[in-house]
């Protein structure tokens, strides 16, 4: 059967180890030939990734792809089997159905980043910790070169989130939104990525709280009241371009909040959050 590229797989899956016969003794390792389903998985992966193919949009019914690729049924399904493993894409069933994008994005990595923190133990707090040593970082960053456009759209997530006061879950959504744009601001991909995988998971900890005490509103509003003060005092640094000062006051503001997941009710190991 062709490979994507139309060209014929090799025989045998690992290879064979051959000798060099230069007299050096030296053993070639295995070779691991990819199969037919990985190669056009890595194909659509990399459409996925380029922006070729983009969010929400649905792959070729499976016909065209079976025609484009010159594979079975069965081995294009088992490239759509890796995919949707890796979330780049979901099935829908039925006569309506077919494969749906999904752009990879933070809260995927935070899913499989999720597991091995959850195999190592780590707790909610520790994850806290690990924010609050990047986003002041970010905040300085911020500060030394901020725009009047990075202005414009923190002060409009800030009122949004102010809009929200009589509604402490979604403030602090809104809050929790105020903090990814703080950090993606800076411009670094790879920051905002790190950054915003660890919200990903506080986010978490965060829903899984609020829903576990609706009867404790005075608490909520408590810690959104805070939030909100801490962002409006964050805004003038901002404009000032005071990079010191901004640094600071997020600090402590993330260390004040994460008492509340070191030793406080928000306390729990990623293995009781995430299952």
């Amino acid at each position: 059967m062709g490979s994507p590229d139309g060209m014929r797989s090799p025989d045998g899956a690992d290879g064979d180890a051959a000798a060099d016969g230069d007299g050096t003794g030296f053993v070639s390792q295995p070779v691991r030939v990819p199969k037919t389903a990985d190669l056009i998985a890595a194909r659509l992966r990399r459409q996925i990734v380029k922006g070729e193919l983009r969010e929400g949009e649905s792959l070729p019914p499976e016909g065209v792809l079976l025609a484009r690729f010159g594979v079975s049924r069965p081995t294009l399904r088992e490239a759509f089997r890796v995919l949707e493993t890796e979330s780049l894409i979901s099935i829908r069933r039925g006569s309506h159905g077919g494969a749906r994008v999904h752009a990879p994005d933070a809260d995927i990595a935070a899913r499989y980043t999720g597991l091995i923190l959850e195999y190592l133990g780590t707790t909610v707090g520790d994850v806290h910790a690990a924010s609050a040593m990047i986003e002041p970082s970010c905040v300085a960053m911020l500060a030394a070169a901020c725009t009047e456009v990075d202005l414009a759209v923190l002060r409009q997530l800030h009122e949004a989130s102010t809009g929200a006061h009589d509604d402490p879950p979604a403030q602090l959504a809104a809050q929790a939104h105020f903090h990814r744009e703080l950090v993606a601001r800076t411009g670094n991909q790879t920051i905002s990525l790190l950054a915003g995988m660890l919200r990903s998971i506080i986010d978490l900890a965060d829903e899984s709280y609020l829903a576990g005490r609706p009867e404790d509103p005075a608490a909520l509003r408590l810690a959104a009241r805070r939030g909100q003060r801490a962002h409006a005092r964050l805004l003038p640094l901002l404009e000032e371009r005071d990079a010191t000062g901004a640094q600071r006051l997020w600090r402590e503001h993330l260390e004040a909040r994460g008492q509340h997941f070191r030793g406080g009710p928000g306390a729990l190991d990623l293995l009781d959050l995430l299952g």
